[in-house]
């Protein structure tokens, strides 16, 4: 297993990328960070904090709660309602690699009135099955389908593993 980020870098990515959710949403009415269960929500919530300390944009947070390794029969569902109309929608996920788990994770938004819908992944694989390519990237790494990517959150101690 070889470390690919550790903490500090990790950090310095989550802080660009709240940079750019900024910069590109400087006029939205609004930007709704959904993470995907898991390590998703926690990035979610660490976008959310870094975005808060840079900005004064309108900023709410919500789960997409799904079972990953059942996407295709997993029940879909929202933490809690939140007001859609006419805001960003930005989906939240650690890793994106066929794109599965973000296509299922749309479900719930797929009736809504969103202004946009953006994806922001902290590492992106790109092994695409779906046409799903991230707004917002922390690193890009190419992998074989037998690699696997471990991202922990815990602690202070950040981290990101291919094994």
């Amino acid at each position: 297993m070889s470390e690919v980020l550790n903490h500090e870098q990790i950090r310095k990515k989550i802080t660009r990328m709240a940079y750019e959710i900024y910069e590109r949403n400087i006029h939205s009415s609004g930007v709704i960070l959904a993470g995907i269960t898991g390590m998703g929500t926690t990035l979610s919530q660490l976008l959310s904090a870094e975005l808060k300390a840079i900005s004064t944009l309108p900023l709410e947070e919500v789960e997409i709660k799904l079972d990953k390794s059942q996407v295709n029969t997993s029940t879909v569902e929202l933490s809690h309602p939140v007001d859609l109309t006419g805001k960003t929608l930005i989906l939240v996920d650690d890793v994106l690699n066929t794109g599965r788990t973000v296509v299922f994770a749309m479900k719930p938004f797929l009736k809504s009135d969103i202004g946009k819908m953006e994806l922001a992944v902290l590492v992106n694989r790109a092994h695409g099955l779906f046409p799903i390519r991230p707004d917002y990237t922390g690193y890009e790494l190419s992998t074989t389908l037998n690699e696997h990517i471990k991202v922990d959150f815990s602690g202070d101690n950040f981290s990101v593993h291919l094994h």
